[in-house]
């Protein structure tokens, strides 16, 4: 005999497709219509916007909670407002960076040509005049940086992954994480004592000292992506290769460090991006120049942070030349770490282990 079971289960209905956009739009309308009544009545000309925000916002979380619950239910419309609240706080982390960006193109794009890129400031006072010494010492300083940081870095990951037990390894991963928070004068404060003692005060502050600073504050965002990266390896794949009598190092550099190699060189070109924006331990230990410096060991360097800088503390004659000069700058840096971002997310791709 078969029988059939009912559930008891009633289907329950849903709001429509676009209720959620006609909502957000009627919200905001309403919040724009408030503030822009009560700013006429008052005179006070256009209405606040960020005013208008928050209240759109809030009328839209009551509209679409309210209407939720009494259509869809108790547990859609908690889902509903979960989701809106995400989604507001996602909305207004971009709001600071998509105003940033915006400002820095606008600001930027007029002074963004073929003498910025070609010229440096050597004998300039007011207009014209170029960042091409800064870029070059920027680019130069960076390249140091990595070579000096990346080897020890992964070096350090390696033994910490790979070797270290005890309380060195535990040593070595306080010493890192200490690193890691450091404030970054305290980075170029070392360097220019370091270089205060090995050649004195006439050659203290140079570009190799500035390199110096960089590759304190790179090294250990390096050791901790490598270290991560590593980590989470299958110990399987290592087994496999002490099974066929291959040695530990061997099975470091021929089956670790090829597994792990795209999210590594991921962390170096993310790291090499956090240390490229520097300011105060390049100000202190490369100084700053007006001119063009190929030798990091025997003057000081011009970076593009420090062009920044300079060009808004130290102004010339004209006065919005050397502001344009100041936002054209920020907006190089900006185009290079978004280079590297993007560097970084084709390696990512061709060296993720396939299958």
């Amino acid at each position: 005999m078969t029988m059939t079971m009912t559930t008891g289960i009633k289907a329950s209905a849903s709001l429509p497709r676009y209720f959620t956009i006609g909502a957000l739009i009627l919200s905001f309308a309403l919040a724009t219509s408030v503030f822009t009544f009560f700013g006429r009545t008052q005179e006070q000309g256009a209405p606040n916007l960020l005013a208008v925000g928050l209240l759109g916002f809030a009328l839209f979380m009551m509209i679409n909670y309210v209407t939720s619950r009494s259509v869809e239910g108790r547990r859609k419309a908690t889902d509903r407002m979960v989701t809106g609240w995400v989604t507001g706080a996602i909305s207004l982390a971009l709001i600071p960076l998509v105003s940033l960006t915006w400002t820095v193109v606008e600001k930027g794009i007029n002074r963004l040509d073929v003498e910025f890129f070609t010229l440096t400031m050597r004998n300039v006072v007011g207009p014209g005049g170029g960042a091409l010494h800064a870029i070059v010492g920027t680019l130069e300083l960076t390249a140091i940086a990595t070579l000096i940081s990346v080897p020890i870095g992964i070096m350090t990951a390696i033994y910490l992954v790979e070797y270290g037990r005890g309380r060195i390894a535990k040593a070595v991963t306080f010493f890192v994480d200490v690193m890691t928070g450091i404030p970054s004068i305290v980075a170029g404060l070392f360097a220019f004592s370091l270089f205060l003692i090995l050649l004195g005060p006439a050659s203290a502050i140079n570009g190799m000292a500035g390199a110096i600073s960089l590759a304190v504050l790179m090294t250990p965002v390096v050791v901790r992506a490598t270290e991560e990266m590593l980590k989470i390896i299958p110990n399987e794949l290592r087994e496999a290769s002490y099974a066929l009598g291959i040695p530990k190092w061997l099975t470091i550099v021929k089956v670790v460090i090829p597994t792990a190699l795209a999210g590594i060189a991921t962390g170096i070109i993310i790291s090499i991006a956090r240390i490229i924006g520097e300011t105060a331990p390049l100000l202190l230990a490369a100084g700053f120049t007006t001119s063009m410096n190929f030798d990091p060991l025997s003057e000081k360097m011009m970076t593009l942070p420090v062009f920044v800088y300079t060009s808004y503390a130290i102004q010339g004659t004209d006065v919005q030349s050397y502001v344009d000069r100041a936002w054209a700058g920020a907006l190089t840096l900006m185009i290079i770490v978004m280079v590297l971002n993007l560097v970084a997310r084709i390696i990512s791709t061709l060296f993720s282990p396939k299958g």
